[in-house]
């Protein structure tokens, strides 16, 4: 099981076959193929590289030095142009060629020479039920003492049997057997719905969790992105219509700084990408403008991103989401890589300073061989690119750059951008005069300099229409959802409006840049600035956090934990392990997430959804109260046993000898037979429809107070109707005497040749009447323990409101337990000898009255707890005001 899950999840390489981009599993690349590798990827070969753009690549695990070490493509035969399986790539891209694989990898040979061991890590559940073993074993050895001291230290094989009867009584054999299916059970379900699990502690986890620190992009949004907006400081306002996904048609419209009805450019996001005609004018390549020509073309060279159309005639993208629209983009306006890598233009990438999450920006370095020139194209966050900036594009004329007087009429624009749920870039470029050597020894500090601000384009990543409701469902269930996000504060805020993550009347009007006590919005740099005092003192901790670095996450982590907060933490880059790793639950991005993310996750997403995460914390509730179910009616039938049992020492026969309620094998039948199959029928409760309503379970576990009370409960109930019915067979229907050695025979002893007080008619009588008592007890106990199954479907709802047959196998288990038992009672030699009882009559109607008389108890207990103790379920006024 644990394999086939696993190779759902793990390692995948890109590699290219049949000119064609693809992912296969690791174990699948063979020698000669072409691997394509980026930034936290873990390499799943020895390979030879053959095109290197910045890349680094962390060595540790071969080489113990935690310096990444640089690559080239020079073919020399050295270290420097081969990776090896196992690295991870830290900084860069690239390609090679396969050189060795599996075992003949520099990882395999050393694997070889070295003797695995495994570090077995026991779960809190485990160490929960270590725990209960220690106080079974304790409470078996009190009674075994006090078995033992009341037959006066004897030692028989009768008293011994008795003491084994104790012990298996006390014990709950299946229980390990009913925990393991059920998690089994779990992690099949969870990877049916794109969750695998790779710890499998992160099942009890999910049930504690309050609060949820999700990423936007891709996972509250569908990753599917286009560009509808551009802004350019001389030319205003550009709207692009177009259809989602990668399909490069659409128009461009010139809309001026004036954005109404009138020019045609005040339509919605929506309207746009559903291609209603706008009025503004019309963008040619014709009429562009020189500026926005450059901000196309910048679009496209600064991109790895590839769009082409494949054999079923859809368009397809190769790259980066973000790339990837903008690389549309410049299809409709007419400029594409493409185009521009051929004649007149003949641009050439010349160099590549990949994306860095803590710059928040990437650069490429061009040449255009038509020129000999060569140009830096920088793109990013705007606060990034500024900052690089001297100069500002105005038409024609490079115009330098006042940021005191540009920054205000700057944010102006991008605040009605990002108002309107927009990721918001800006471009940039300068020409570069420089020999060619100089050029490839240019430094990014150096290349990312001087360079001539263009514009702003906005991007639109559309909510998953299932966001909503499942921010709704965590709301419903006390979940606390944060958006943590690199994105523009403005975006964030507008797309966590309008899944719910912000009530709708947020505006940043109503926040006070001074007060941050009650700020829901934050950006990164605000966060961060707050010492621990200054955020645990704050009313709530900010519902969205923009321009988001891995530190921030770290961070938002450590506050919710210092607030007793159990966190579920998703990341997909490199960057975000340690995050993954500090949260209680990390959840890794399956589609996106680099191998370093996934490696440090305790489940990766195979969808890439918010709404996964939450069917997932659902299931983790489903299972954590499936086990306490179960654990409750195994642990209180162990009580019935243990009260019958021990109570049964009190009647004593006329050699002195207790009398045994239970034959050992009778109290092995109801452990294992009665108990264990509906305890599994419980393990695969479907979740209440109402699961989602409860608080997080506190850390408490699965032994809760009430719990624990309705086990003693429920134990003493049953195990006093047990013995009543054991009492009303010998005393009230009998004549209450005991007989001797009753234990062992259904006629008693045989009386000796010389004793004339031996009355063998009398002991055979009262041994019959104790083994016709034994068959009730038996029976009385059995029926109690199924019925009781259905009890513990729920700690509260009365058994009436449960559906009979909604758990066949719950269902099926108390029908085949109801019949597996009768021959016990019929069958000659199998009731006396084996099973020490005999056939029953008239004691069926004390065992149905004594299974009527238990459920009454047990809806009386139920009626109390609902009236008095604290309500399980949230207010319904809670659901009803979610944003």
């Amino acid at each position: 099981m644990r394999r086939k899950l696993w190779n759902l999840y793990a390692g995948t390489t890109r590699v290219i076959r049949d000119d064609s981009l693809i992912s296969v599993p690791t174990k699948n690349v063979v020698v000669g193929d072409i691997i394509v590798f980026k930034e936290g990827d873990v390499v799943g070969a020895d390979a030879r590289l053959f095109e290197v753009f910045n890349l680094e690549v962390d060595e540790t695990l071969l080489t113990g030095e935690s310096v990444p070490v640089p690559k080239s493509y020079v073919i020399n035969y050295s270290l420097f142009d081969q990776f090896f399986s196992s690295t991870t790539i830290t900084k860069g891209r690239g390609k090679g060629i396969v050189i060795n694989t599996a075992m003949e990898t520099e990882i395999g040979k050393m694997a070889k020479t070295l003797a695995s061991t495994s570090v077995v890590t026991r779960t809190p559940l485990q160490k929960s039920m270590d725990k209960l073993a220690y106080v079974l074993f304790l409470v078996t050895a009190i009674l075994a003492i006090i078995v033992f001291s009341l037959n006066k230290w004897r030692m028989s094989s009768e008293i011994a049997l008795y003491v084994i009867s104790l012990g298996i009584a006390i014990i709950p054999e299946g229980l390990i057997a009913v925990i393991t299916l059920t998690m089994s059970n779990g992690v099949r379900q969870m990877a049916k719905n794109y969750a695998i699990v790779r710890k499998l502690n992160a099942l009890e986890a999910l049930g504690l969790v309050t609060n949820i620190c999700s990423d936007k992009t891709g996972t509250l949004t569908q990753s599917k992105m286009i560009v509808t907006d551009a802004w350019l400081p001389n030319d205003g306002f550009y709207k692009i219509s177009g259809r989602n996904g990668y399909i490069p048609e659409g128009t461009i419209y010139r809309c001026g700084e004036i954005m109404d009805r009138r020019s045609g450019c005040a339509g919605t996001t929506s309207e746009i990408v559903e291609e209603k005609q706008s009025e503004g004018e019309e963008v040619t390549p014709g009429n562009m403008t020189y500026a926005f020509t450059r901000l196309v073309q910048a679009s496209a060279l600064c991109n790895m991103s590839v769009i082409k159309k494949g054999r079923d005639g859809e368009w397809h993208a190769i790259g980066d989401p973000t790339e990837s629209a903008l690389q549309v983009f410049a299809h409709k306006a007419g400029f594409p890589k493409p185009v521009l890598t051929t004649e007149p233009f003949k641009f050439e990438l010349v160099n590549e300073y990949a994306f860095d999450a803590t710059l928040k920006r990437m650069s490429v370095i061009c040449k255009e061989k038509s020129t000999g020139a060569y140009y830096v194209i920088l793109k990013g966050a705007i606060e990034s690119v500024l900052s690089r900036c001297t100069k500002i594009q105005l038409g024609e004329v490079e115009v330098n750059l006042d940021i005191e007087k540009f920054q205000p009429e700057l944010y102006d624009r991008i605040d009605k951008l990002a108002s309107k749920g927009l990721r918001v870039l800006s471009l940039a470029y300068r020409r570069v005069i420089k020999t060619d050597v100089e050029i490839y020894k240019l430094t990014r500090e150096k290349a990312d300099t001087d360079m001539i601000f263009l514009g702003l384009v906005g991007i639109y990543d559309p909510p998953r229409p299932e966001s909503k409701a499942a921010i709704q469902r965590c709301f419903g269930a006390g979940i606390e959802v944060h958006m943590l996000t690199g994105d523009h504060l403005i975006t964030a805020a507008a797309i966590a409006k309008e899944i719910g993550i912000l009530p709708p009347f947020w505006s940043p009007e109503l926040e006070s840049e001074e007060n941050y006590n009650s700020k829901l919005v934050m950006n990164a740099m605000q966060f961060d600035a707050l010492s621990e005092e200054e955020i645990d003192n704050l009313k709530e901790l900010p519902k969205v956090i923009a321009r988001c670095s891995p530190d921030t996450k770290v961070k938002m982590i450590d506050a919710l934990h210092r607030r007793n907060k159990y966190v579920v933490m998703t990341g997909d880059g490199v960057n975000d392990s340690p995050s993954l790793k500090k949260a209680d639950v990390g959840i890794a991005m399956g589609l996106g997430g680099s191998d370093v993310a996934k490696q440090a996750s305790d489940i990766v997403l195979s969808d890439d959804n918010f709404a996964t995460i939450v069917n997932a914390i659902s299931e983790g509730r489903r299972i954590f109260n499936n086990i306490q179910k179960f654990i409750l009616h195994l642990m209180g039938g162990n009580v019935f046993k243990i009260i019958v049992l021990v109570i049964g020492l009190s009647f004593i026969d006329h050699d002195g000898i207790p009398i045994d309620p239970m034959s050992p094998l009778q109290t092995i039948f109801v452990n294992m037979i009665t108990s264990t199959p509906p305890a599994m029928g419980l393990g695969f409760e479907r979740a209440s429809y109402k699961i989602m309503n409860y608080p997080p379970r506190s850390n408490s576990g699965i032994f809760t107070w009430e719990v624990i009370i309705d086990m003693i409960y429920y134990g003493v109930v049953a195990g006093a109707l047990t013995l009543v019915n054991f009492i009303i067979v010998i005393y009230a229907v009998g004549n209450g005497d005991l007989g001797r050695k009753c234990n062992s025979s259904p006629t008693g002893p045989e009386c000796a040749p010389n004793d004339s007080e031996c009355d063998k008619v009398s002991l055979e009588r009262a041994c019959n009447q104790i083994y016709r008592a034994r068959a009730t007890v038996f029976a009385t106990l059995n029926y109690i323990t199924l019925i009781h199954a259905y009890n513990c479907r729920s700690l509260r709802d009365p058994i009436w409101k449960m559906k009979l047959y909604d758990n066949k196998l719950l269902f099926w288990s108390v029908l085949g337990g109801s019949l597996i038992v009768l021959p016990t009672f019929y069958i000659s030699g199998l009731n006396s000898k084996v099973f020490r009882q005999l056939g029953i009559g008239y004691e069926w109607g004390l065992i149905i009255g004594a299974v009527i008389i238990f459920e009454i108890f047990v809806e009386i207990y139920k009626f109390i707890k609902r009236k008095y103790l604290k309500p399980l379920i949230l207010l319904k006024d809670l659901n009803n005001n979610i944003p």
